[in-house]
């Protein structure tokens, strides 16, 4: 069954309220950004899916071969299911928003279920995102929010290819922009404040 296809965590929200997918960096688990969810967005629903592929016991959500370069068909696989569980989730939910917040691998799946099935999500934020590929995007992106947070001095993701990926997105309609830190690949404070803004909309929407 597609709602529990992955292993996960759910935090039950308020009823008809957002609903907000987690997605963890590589090594991480169901648990890493539950807290986070929680100080973004407090009442939304939050469902914090495990990757299922193992990286030397770290979880990730799709194989690579090497650093920055990604096992495309296992990506196509990966994407392909977790747009499913997505939707079943969605379905069940009947939320007034569904977002998608991922960190690092995270936000590369977020990325490409975005990209495959652009009606899936209201508003993502994807932070320090790797797309080292033009994005083929299915349909259009118009109408869709997405913030994109990155380290200048991110050895994992260098920045001109997060600026091309913030462009594609724009050029496939949607609402894209880039919030930096002088950093690495490291979370830091600004980055935490421009996606609490960036989701303050939809804890009231539907209201």
């Amino acid at each position: 069954m597609s709602m529990d296809s992955y292993t996960h965590k759910m935090l039950p929200g308020s009823p008809g309220g957002p609903l907000m997918f987690l997605f963890h960096g590589t090594g991480g688990d169901e648990n890493q950004l539950v807290a986070l969810g929680q100080d973004l967005l407090p009442g939304a629903t939050l469902v914090a899916p495990r990757g299922d592929v193992s990286e030397y016991g770290a979880a990730r959500f799709f194989r690579r071969t090497g650093e920055g370069v990604y096992d495309m068909a296992d990506l196509a696989r990966g994407t392909a299911k977790m747009a499913a569980f997505v939707k079943a989730h969605a379905a069940e939910a009947k939320p007034s928003q569904v977002l998608g917040l991922g960190y690092s691998n995270g936000a590369n799946i977020l990325a490409s279920a975005l990209f495959a099935d652009p009606t899936l999500l209201d508003a993502s934020v994807l932070m320090h995102p790797l797309i080292p590929f033009e994005p083929e995007v299915n349909g259009s992106l118009s109408g869709k929010r997405v913030l994109i947070t990155a380290g200048r001095r991110d050895p994992i993701c260098p920045p001109d290819l997060t600026s091309m990926l913030a462009d594609a997105l724009q050029r496939n309609g949607a609402s894209a922009s880039i919030v930096w830190h002088e950093g690495g690949h490291e979370l830091r404070p600004n980055e935490i404040d421009a996606a609490r803004m960036f989701l303050q909309p939809a804890a009231t929407a539907g209201v």
